[in-house]
C-alpha cells in the first residue's frame, strides 16, 4: 500500500474515482493480506469505511484540517509497522510526499478539495450501530452536527459584534446568542512528520466512543458495565474472553448458554456435534432460517444482469478512470 510506485499514482493529479473504483481499490488492498471475505461482507466494510470517513470530513473544524485527519491516520499505521523497520521507512516516505503536495496549497484550494469530498460522500446515508448509539448519527443517516465545543486555532469564539470607524478604530461592541456553547481553541495541531496534532478527528473511534467504559487489560480492555442489562454484560465479557482480556475460568458455572443455529446441519456436523437431545440439554438452541429462496434469488440475479451494461456503459463510456491504478496493483 505504501509502496513507491502506488503512492506516486496515487498523488497525481486527476479525477475523483466512482464508488465502483473506490470498492475495487479497497477489495484489492484487503485482499492483499491474509484476510478474505465474501462480497456481502466487503460492501458492508466500504460502507463503513465511507461513513466513518464522511464522519471525519463533515466535524473537521476548518478544510486544511483534513491533512491532520489524515496525519493521524498515518501516525496509526507508523504505530502498527513500528517493529518493521523497511515498511516504516516506506511510511515516512509517504508521509513526506503528503506534507510536499498538499502543505503548499492555500485555504481556498483546502474548501474546494473538501467540497469535493462531501459531493462524492452526500448520497451515502449508512446507519452505523455506534454511530447510533453514541447519539452522533440520526435513524435517517445523517450525522449530527455539534453545535458546541472549541472553536478552530485563529478564530474567535461568536457571539461579539464590534463595531469601527473609517480609521480602523473601535467604536462599539454589541452581543449575541451564537445558539451553542463555545469556548476557546485548544491550540494548533502539528502539520509536521510528528507531534501532537490535537485533534482527535482521523483517530480509533471506538477507543474515543468506549473511552468512559473501558479500563485497561493488557493489549486489550474488558467493558465494565455495572448499571445495565445483565445478558449485555454477559455477551461484552463474551467478547473479552475471545479476544483473550478473561480468563475462561472465571466465568460462572451456572452461566446461561445458548446456541444459534442459522443453517440446518448435515449428518456429518450432526455426529460430530452430539445428539440434538444432548444438545438440547447443554443449550438453548435458537433456529434462524438464512437461507435464500434459491428461484427468488436468481430472479433477482437476472434483473440485476439487466442494468449492469447499461450502468457500465452510463457511468463510464470510455474506459473506467482507475483502471491504471488497478492495473499497477495487480502488478505490485
Amino acid at each position: 500500500m505504501f509502496s513507491k510506485s502506488f503512492m506516486d499514482e496515487l498523488l497525481k493529479p486527476q479525477q475523483l474515482y466512482s464508488h465502483r473504483t473506490m470498492k475495487t481499490v479497497l477489495t484489492r488492498l484487503a485482499h492483499s493480506s491474509i484476510m478474505r471475505l465474501n462480497p456481502a461482507s466487503m460492501d458492508r466494510l466500504y460502507e463503513l469505511m465511507i461513513m466513518a470517513f464522511k464522519y471525519q470530513v463533515l466535524l473537521s473544524p476548518r478544510p486544511r484540517d483534513l491533512l491532520l485527519i489524515s496525519y493521524n491516520h498515518l501516525d496509526a499505521a507508523r504505530a502498527f509497522v513500528r517493529d518493521t523497520p523497511a515498511v516504516l521507512n516506506q511510511v515516512d516516505e509517504t508521509h513526506r510526499k503528503i506534507i510536499e503536495v498538499y502543505s503548499r496549497l492555500s485555504d481556498g484550494e483546502f474548501q474546494l478539495l473538501r467540497q469535493t469530498l462531501l459531493t462524492f460522500l452526500q448520497d451515502v446515508h449508512t446507519r452505523v450501530s455506534v454511530f447510533l448509539k453514541n447519539q452522533i448519527q440520526n435513524p435517517s443517516g445523517r450525522f449530527v452536527l455539534m453545535m458546541s465545543g472549541p472553536v478552530p486555532a485563529g478564530v474567535d469564539v461568536p457571539g461579539l459584534i464590534r463595531t469601527f470607524d473609517p480609521r480602523g478604530r473601535e467604536v462599539g461592541r454589541s452581543e449575541f446568542p451564537p445558539g451553542g456553547t463555545y469556548s476557546g481553541s485548544v491550540g494548533e495541531g502539528s502539520f509536521e512528520l510528528s507531534g501532537d496534532r490535537v485533534l482527535r478527528l482521523g483517530q480509533n473511534l471506538w477507543f474515543w466512543f468506549c473511552l468512559v467504559l473501558v479500563e485497561p487489560c493488557g493489549p486489550f480492555s474488558v467493558l465494565q458495565l455495572d448499571r445495565t442489562n445483565p445478558l449485555a454484560k454477559e455477551e461484552l465479557n463474551l467478547l473479552a474472553r475471545l479476544m483473550g482480556c478473561m480468563k475462561a475460568g472465571s466465568v460462572p458455572a451456572a452461566a446461561p448458554r445458548f446456541r444459534i443455529s442459522l443453517f440446518p446441519s448435515d449428518p456429518e456436523e450432526e455426529e460430530e456435534g452430539g445428539a440434538p437431545a444432548e444438545q438440547a440439554a447443554i443449550f438453548q438452541v435458537i433456529n434462524i432460517q438464512a437461507v435464500q429462496d434459491e428461484e427468488a434469488a436468481s430472479a433477482l440475479a437476472r434483473i440485476a444482469g439487466q442494468f449492469t451494461d447499461e450502468e457500465a456503459e452510463l457511468e463510464n463510456p470510455s474506459g473506467s478512470k482507475g483502471d491504471d491504478l488497478l492495473a499497477m496493483m495487480d502488478d505490485l
